[in-house]
């Protein structure tokens, strides 16, 4: 699956945006260790292979849920930190960390990934993630595999934001499992809900091993940190019956994808 791409120039010229920044809570701390991180992973040619170690650099890291700042009633604030996560802040982090060069290009990727247009505002976050898919299709391509199908909900389960109409394909975990080979490092994977309110109930990364087995790297709330758990285990144990896949557009030294 290949992807267009941009000239460097076009690209940080879209993250830039016209919102001003806002950066809240230990933004220090956070801006160094994801600084160290993507200066590190710059060696490396492909966005996979720069996902695979900033995520695992990132393994051990505590759980925090809640980190996020802003409400109907609430300003938005633009938050960067690396001491916590939840399942959608660890993805968004390490994939905006992939995706540049420079570390001081780093927040207007986040801030593009997290909000629709980049634009800060609590209505403007991706607060439902077939939203975060629809939203990124220029940063992340959908997958399709066989038995793939297209489900369609309306979303309410939070109330503020009224009812969501949205779409979003579905593979059953038949086919996830049968066309394992198609599958890659870096591909972000998505957990169905089986609520008729909500889309997913979790998100990860995929990581295949040298011997071709499955992991689910994630923030895990049940485990209190981020870790790898066997992809295998973790659908049957959640009884997971379908999910979606993204995978994350390559770039070149010369190019980037956003």
């Amino acid at each position: 699956m290949r992807a267009e791409s941009l000239n460097r120039r076009q690209i940080l010229s879209l993250l830039a945006g016209s919102a001003a920044l806002a950066v809240v809570g230990p933004a220090r701390a956070g801006e160094t260790r994801i600084a160290r991180l993507i200066g590190e992973a710059q060696r490396l040619p492909t966005v996979a292979q720069r996902i695979e170690f900033i995520s695992r650099a990132l393994i051990g890291t505590r759980y925090r849920g809640h980190t996020l700042i802003g409400g109907p009633r609430k300003p938005e604030q633009f938050v960067m930190r690396d001491d916590g996560f939840d399942c959608v802040t660890f993805c968004e982090t390490v994939l905006a960390a992939a995706l540049v060069r420079e570390p001081d290009e780093y927040a207007a990727a986040l801030r593009q990934i997290r909000y629709r247009d980049g634009e800060i505002g609590w209505r403007e976050r991706h607060h439902y993630f077939s939203e975060w898919g629809a939203n990124n299709t220029a940063i992340c391509a959908p997958v399709a595999l066989p038995g793939s199908e297209t489900i369609a909900k309306t979303l309410t389960e939070m109330r503020a934001l009224g009812a969501r109409r949205t779409s979003f394909e579905a593979i059953p975990r038949e086919s996830l499992l049968a066309n394992k080979t198609m599958l890659a490092t870096g591909d972000i994977i998505a957990f169905l809900s089986r609520r008729s309110d909500l889309d997913y109930f979790h998100v990860g990364f995929v990581v295949i091993d040298d011997d071709g087995d499955l992991w689910l790297r994630h923030a895990a709330r049940s485990k209190g940190r981020v870790l790898d758990q066997p992809l295998v285990r973790f659908l049957k144990r959640n009884r997971v019956h379908a999910v979606t896949l993204w995978r994350p557009r390559e770039s070149t030294d010369d190019t980037v994808i956003v």
